[in-house]
């Protein structure tokens, strides 16, 4: 990743950091569906520079990377964020410093939920032939996660249904290539944390 753009979110006393995140970062996954891959993968990835994973606090900092300049440029965050202009402030694409040395993983952690249980049971009464209620009680091994990781609430524009973003750092040492999701996020690919 050789290129940066950094947006800083800029809650007042009426609008909080948390919300400002959730719209914003709704934009940021619209926009990167539009320049995704046939697999759903873009070559953009994400980082949250003041992410403390102490606390589990984002920060008001987000940092967008490409390895090529003219991916940025197509990203177009300017169109995608107009409507957030008072609460956001976006740099121009900057060059990544060649001093970087440390590198980080930014991953979606999926957790399991009530919601995943409830999915779960009613599937294994289709495929057993027995009734839901009995699926359920039988899924007492199916454990619910407790997550501890920062979040962003975000909604699905096809289901209109809302879910937790959870975003997990890990910092390594080497820089490793790989894809995206339409989130910013990967299992694989590092970006440089500075």
């Amino acid at each position: 990743m050789k290129y940066y753009q950094e947006i800083t979110l800029l809650p007042d006393a009426e609008i909080n950091l948390y919300f400002i995140w959730q719209k914003t970062y709704q934009q940021i996954h619209l926009a990167l569906v539009e320049i995704q891959n046939p697999q759903k993968q873009v070559e953009v990835g994400v980082s949250f520079p003041q992410y403390d994973e102490k606390t589990n606090y984002l920060g008001c900092k987000l940092r967008l990377f490409a390895k090529d300049k003219t991916i940025l440029n197509q990203l177009n965050l300017q169109k995608w964020l107009h409507r957030l202009n008072d609460y956001t402030h976006l740099t121009k694409i900057r060059d990544v410093p060649d001093t970087v040395t440390e590198f980080a993983q930014f991953k979606r952690q999926q957790v399991k939920s009530n919601a995943k249980k409830v999915r779960h049971a009613k599937r294994q009464a289709k495929r057993d032939n027995i009734e839901f209620e009995q699926a359920f009680n039988n899924s007492d091994s199916f454990e619910m996660t407790q997550v501890k990781t920062a979040f962003i609430n975000m909604q699905s524009l096809e289901s209109g249904h809302k879910f937790r973003l959870f975003i997990q750092k890990k910092t390594v040492a080497k820089e490793m290539d790989g894809e995206f999701s339409t989130y910013g996020l990967s299992q694989q690919a590092t970006i440089p944390w500075f």
